[in-house]
């Protein structure tokens, strides 16, 4: 991988196409990491997360956009890695609806989704610039 290009294996490919629970680190306020577990899914070479526009990770990332996703790392996993970048914050664009069937099919996905009703989804998109084996 070249310096600023995130040049994502077949390997580190074919491991994010598994629906692990990721999790995403934003900075706070006082400089402090603020880590959460999240759904995610790969788009090119960028991951993305969806949440609640509200929520805390998106202030942070307003205010500071570097961050990370840690995905994999225990023993059943096969595999961990680290994903340092910066964040962008988008509409959602039906990500929501992606994300949420990839994790628990269409038909329960579904009726998650009317469950949580309107909630006001943004996506979180990790436009990722190193990626370390974990």
């Amino acid at each position: 991988m070249n310096k600023g290009e995130a040049m994502l294996t077949d390997t580190q490919r074919e491991f994010l196409q598994k629906p692990l629970i990721a999790r995403m680190s934003t900075i706070d306020e006082n400089g402090y990491p603020h880590t959460v577990p999240v759904w995610f899914m790969l788009d090119g070479d960028d991951i993305v997360v969806y949440g609640v526009s509200t929520t805390r990770k998106i202030s942070h990332m307003r205010a500071n956009p570097k961050g990370c996703v840690t995905i994999g790392g225990d023993a059943s996993d096969g595999a961990g890695y680290l994903f340092k970048g910066d964040w962008v914050i988008e509409p959602d664009n039906d990500w929501s609806r992606k994300i949420t069937y990839h994790y628990e099919g269409e038909e329960h996905g579904a009726e998650l989704l009317k469950e949580w009703g309107d909630l006001g989804y943004a996506v979180m998109r990790l436009k990722v610039r190193k990626v370390i084996k974990v």
